[in-house]
């Protein structure tokens, strides 16, 4: 009798091998015919774009610089918020909604930081939990 993993491997092509060795060579399908005979042609047609471009084409101009420039992100500067020390998550989630509130960082900013707090009460819950565990386990060994 077989296994499974027995069954996989009999079906199976050995690495860098094709499944089918005579089957169409790579390049030789219609999409790569089109780009080769694109391809001849490239220089004339990328300065015809920057001829029409130059002469005030929109879209040309569009084309070009789509193709060419990658488009610009929004990157949100560092913004210092001081968290009272010493004091529960509550009250530090509260300081991020007055700073949003009163427009010292913004909405996106304060939502990403209030998650960061929920994450970190998780965190908090599971060490705590940890601690009462340990301390049930070492309980319960003086008592044997």
């Amino acid at each position: 009798m077989t296994t499974m993993t027995e069954k996989k491997k009999r079906g199976r092509w050995k690495a860098g091998e094709s499944g089918n060795p005579n089957g169409r060579k790579p390049g030789t399908g219609e999409v790569a015919k089109l780009r080769a005979s694109i391809a001849k042609d490239l220089p004339a047609i990328i300065a015809q774009l920057v001829a029409k471009a130059k002469d005030g084409d929109a879209q040309a101009a569009k084309l070009l610089l789509e193709r060419t420039i990658p488009t610009m992100k929004s990157i949100e500067q560092p913004v210092m918020i001081n968290l009272p020390h010493g004091t529960g998550l509550t009250e530090q989630g509260e300081t991020i909604i007055q700073a949003v509130a009163g427009g010292k960082i913004s909405p996106s900013e304060g939502s990403t930081l209030l998650n960061s707090l929920g994450a970190l009460t998780k965190i908090k819950e599971f060490d705590e939990l940890e601690k009462r565990l340990a301390a049930l386990e070492e309980a319960n060994e003086y008592k044997k």
